[in-house]
Order: C-alpha cells, then sequence, then structure tokens
C-alpha cells in the first residue's frame, strides 16, 4: 500500500508529534509514503477566508503536485483535507476556470481516520497490540472539518460517524456514547475570541467527563491544540482529559507502552495510557 503524503503546515510545527505518529503508523502497518515535492500552505483557514481564489488555487496546486506523483493522497489533518477536497471538486467541475487542462485522472484525497478503520488494517492493529487497553474509556472527538459540508466531503455518515471509534475499539479501549463528538471547538476562533474558544471547550470537556471518559481522542491537529490548552484556562486541573491523536494511541498500543519523548508534548499529563498497558502485562512480567 503506497500514497502520497500530504502533511500540511500544522504537522511541520504545531503538531509535529501528529506527523510522527501518523509515519510510524504507516511503518507499523506496512504503508509507504511518499511525500508529495515541494508542497505548499493549502490555505486553511486564513487564505481561504480573506480571498476566495487564493485559498482555491494553494490546494489545487498541491492535486496538480499529487497527480504527478502517481497516487492516492493522504491527509492527516483535518482542515487541510477540506481544502484539498474544495479543490477537487472544483477541478472536476470547471477545471478552466482554474487554466487547469489535464485532470482526467485525480487522485483520491485519503483522510487518516478513513484509513485507519478499514477491516482490513484494524484486525492487522489488534494481532500487533500485545497489551490492549482493558477498557479505557476515551471520547472520540471528530470537530468539523473531517465532515461537514458533506457535499465537499463525501462523507456519508457525518452525523454518526464510527472510525474513530473502531479504531479505538481495536486497541482494546471502550468508546463512550456521548453528545458533543461532532461538535466545534471553535479552533478557528482561538486567538481572536478566546472566550467564545474556552466557553465552547468546556461544553465538550464536561461532556465528555460526564459520559465516564478518562481521556479525549481526535484526528485534528487543530482540535488537539484547542481542547487540550484551553483546559489550562478553565483551572480544571486533575480533572483535565488529555487529549490523543488516534495514530498516538495505535502507535503507543502496537510498542506495547508510551515513550516519554511523546509524553513531553502534551499539556496534560497523559500517563494514563501507561497505567492501563501496564494492567495488561502478560502473565509473569510486572509493570514497565
Amino acid at each position: 500500500m503506497k500514497f502520497a503524503y500530504y502533511p500540511g503546515c500544522s504537522l511541520e510545527g504545531s503538531a509535529r508529534d501528529y506527523d510522527h505518529s501518523v509515519r510510524q503508523f504507516c511503518r507499523d502497518l506496512g504503508i509507504w509514503l511518499v511525500e508529495i515535492p515541494d508542497w505548499n500552505c493549502c490555505g486553511a483557514s486564513s487564505a481561504h477566508m480573506t480571498d476566495h481564489e487564493v485559498g482555491m488555487r494553494l490546494p489545487i496546486r498541491n492535486l496538480l503536485l499529487a497527480q504527478q506523483v502517481g497516487l492516492d493522497i493522504l491527509v492527516p489533518c483535518a482542515a487541510c483535507f477540506q481544502r484539498l477536497k474544495a479543490a477537487d471538486q472544483a477541478l472536476r467541475t470547471d477545471p478552466g476556470y482554474w487554466d487547469v487542462e489535464d485532470y482526467a485522472s485525480p487522485p483520491a484525497i485519503v483522510h487518516i481516520s478513513t484509513l485507519m478503520a478499514r477491516a482490513d488494517l484494524l484486525a492487522r492493529v489488534r494481532e500487533k497490540v500485545p497489551r490492549p487497553l482493558q477498557g479505557l474509556p476515551l471520547a472520540c472527538y471528530y470537530g468539523c472539518l473531517s465532515l461537514r459540508n458533506p457535499r465537499v466531503t463525501g462523507v456519508t455518515d457525518w452525523e454518526m460517524p464510527s472510525s474513530l471509534e473502531q479504531i479505538v475499539r481495536a486497541v482494546g479501549a471502550a468508546p463512550v456514547s456521548w453528545s458533543h463528538r461532532t461538535e466545534c471547538c471553535s479552533g478557528s476562533l482561538t486567538l481572536t475570541r478566546p472566550d467564545i474558544a474556552v466557553r465552547l471547550v468546556g461544553d465538550i470537556v464536561q461532556a465528555a467527563r460526564r459520559a465516564g471518559a478518562k481521556a479525549i481522542v481526535t484526528d485534528c491537529p487543530m482540535c488537539q491544540a484547542n481542547v487540550e490548552s484551553r483546559q489550562l484556562d478553565l483551572g480544571q486541573g486533575e480533572a483535565a482529559l488529555p487529549v490523543f491523536f488516534a495514530t498516538e494511541l495505535v502507535t503507543a498500543a502496537i510498542s506495547g507502552t508510551y515513550p516519554a519523548a511523546q509524553q513531553k508534548v502534551h499539556l496534560i499529563d497523559p500517563t494514563l495510557l501507561n497505567r492501563y498497558f501496564n494492567q495488561a502485562a502478560p502473565a509473569g512480567e510486572g509493570p514497565r
């Protein structure tokens, strides 16, 4: 299995750990990644909110570069996924307007969670996990951009998605049933309107805690950063919930431990993963 890889800006900056876990997941599962040469920012969210033309031409250029690679595109970032899908739709509808002559064989744009939730890959994950997470209750949080608007994303289960829940179950954890799995965290407003961000994140975390979750799992770098960091503003102390990437969860489960280097990038103590791994130690083996 081979993909053209579009990491996007976040995964080379504030979400570098996400990039690391995506690449590690692919290595663990035998998936080859070919990073798109000379890729550029997709324009989310500053460009497309400022100038529609610029906001479309940025992701269009990435699609044309990926077309030269000749592989389908794997995209971890939810915002990048949405912008690339919008550009793909624009090119399919009216390539002449964008001065594109050849878009006859466009690459498929695959979000990381869609790939991870494939039945064959889930089966391989289950085989590779030495210490299942023993029913760790997790709130699966999708946010907005990988699902909506379905006319752009092409997602059919945008009201009741299940990919993250399937991934969580594959490592032995238990997804909780809760109310805010697709609610907006106000990531785009976190700097301009922190008052709104704090309120919405507070609602999300309260709902997850009310459902019995010990942590939150997401597949969006903006959601991860916003939901984790804004909890510090809420002053929740020990009640704050760490926010893991789905890829981070799976790679830790496959290795059987949560490495200290990965723990350092979290703002909220994430060491509960190792506590659950230790509970699942094989017979005759003590905690790590």
